[in-house]
């Protein structure tokens, strides 16, 4: 299959373009659809290669637009008459492939939206391509996209996300007008997958009662169902928590699917150089070091322990904690003893060979290097994160 997207070089079309590459070069075999070209039209490109890619294309993503012009009368040249250009060159070619249009919710002219220049030029986008397929019999599909945002998206621009991200992780000002504005929001990635599945004639389709999306199968509109609300207090109270993380170490809750673990790939997509990477406590002695690498909110902590050759760590054992030891390099001997008897349990355990070993409750546990050249390094992972109000830890030797 062979894929023209104008506005190639945008926001949407790099992301598209990207995981079409994918698809193309055999990187991501999950979408099951074969794509053999992309053809990516933008700003650079000439009416000749508009034209032979018109001729050849199997599908056409249409994703030009203006959205900050200089003058308003931009818009209606940027987004309705690049669309004519586009239509009127897949006529002359007589190609009638399926032609997807983005648009915006802007192009409802409700609410808010009423008097917009740019809906305006966007519905007229509409009702352009609609006509197209009428007149044509190609299939069509129009797209009113809500806020967007992701990897790449340009700041300062027309995405308050990306402006807030991008201020967040750079520590310059920026203002919050009224916290309680709510957006509706749709991740880049979401928007990829249904631009894809749109290749497989899986597109949802609706129609709209003014923003609200009224889903039917026959509608003459599409949209991508995956969105999410959030207001900018609650946008800005997120990635305050993301900016914090390199000096509290807790990973905030991310769930599957959520709005804050699209936001956070969002916002370290805009980190400077020098926050990429961050140093870590390391609580060193004679014996090595022992460093907290992650807590997480409800579910523990994860540290990294380095053993110096022919040292003893541990010798003690916790109530109602418990932990994992996983050997990642070195040679060790790792012993448990359950409190009250003399019976011991050993594992011996290699970086060569790595294993889970749990530390139960109840039993007090050791680690020991064997070797006497090299260093045991040790993950260790604890289903709680260390309070020393209560340690819940008590020494007591294995043997």
């Amino acid at each position: 299959m062979r894929i023209l997207v104008t506005g190639a070089k945008g926001f949407v079309g790099r992301n598209l373009c990207a995981q079409l590459k994918n698809i193309r070069d055999g990187k991501a075999r999950n979408y099951g659809v074969p794509v053999t070209e992309v053809y990516e039209y933008d700003l650079d490109s000439t009416q000749q290669e508009l034209d032979r890619w018109c001729a050849s294309a199997d599908f056409v993503f249409n994703l030009a637009g203006v959205n900050r012009p200089k003058d308003a009368e931009e818009f209606m040249a940027g987004n309705f008459g690049f669309a004519s250009t586009l239509l009127e060159t897949l006529r002359r070619a007589g190609n009638t492939c399926p032609v997807m249009l983005s648009s915006s919710q802007q192009a409802s002219l409700t609410g808010r939206f009423g008097n917009s220049e740019y809906g305006r030029s966007k519905k007229a986008g509409e009702d352009l391509f609609l006509r197209y397929g009428e007149e044509t019999g190609a299939k069509v599909l129009v797209y009113r996209f809500p806020n967007l945002f992701g990897k790449w998206c340009r700041p300062n621009y027309n995405s308050a996300v990306a402006t807030f991200c991008n201020a967040v992780a750079n520590d310059l000002p920026y203002t919050v007008n009224d916290p309680s504005v709510e957006l509706e929001l749709l991740y880049i990635d979401d928007l990829v997958d249904e631009m894809i599945a749109c290749l497989k004639g899986l597109e949802h389709r609706c129609e709209f009662d003014g923003l609200e999306v009224k889903p039917s199968a026959d509608g003459r509109y599409c949209y991508v169902p995956a969105t999410h609300r959030a207001t900018l207090g609650e946008i800005v109270a997120l990635l305050d928590k993301f900016a914090a993380q390199p000096k509290t170490l807790t990973i905030p809750e991310i769930p599957d699917g959520s709005f804050a673990k699209k936001l956070y790939s969002t916002y370290l997509s805009y980190l400077p150089k020098e926050k990429v990477a961050f140093p870590l406590k390391m609580n060193v002695d004679d014996r090595g070091s022992f460093t907290e690498l992650v807590h997480t909110l409800n579910s523990g902590q994860v540290s990294i322990n380095i053993s110096r050759p022919g040292i003893t760590k541990g010798q003690h054992w916790h109530n109602t904690k418990w932990e994992f030891f996983i050997v990642v390099s070195g040679h060790g001997l790792i012993q448990e003893r359950k409190l009250g008897t003399d019976e011991v349990i050993e594992f011996e355990v290699s970086g060569d060979d790595i294993q889970c070993v749990h530390m139960l409750p109840g039993y007090t546990h050791n680690i020991i290097n064997l070797s006497e050249t090299d260093n045991l390094v040790t993950v260790m992972y604890c289903n709680e994160v260390f309070n020393p109000d209560k340690p819940d830890t008590y020494f007591e030797p294995v043997k």
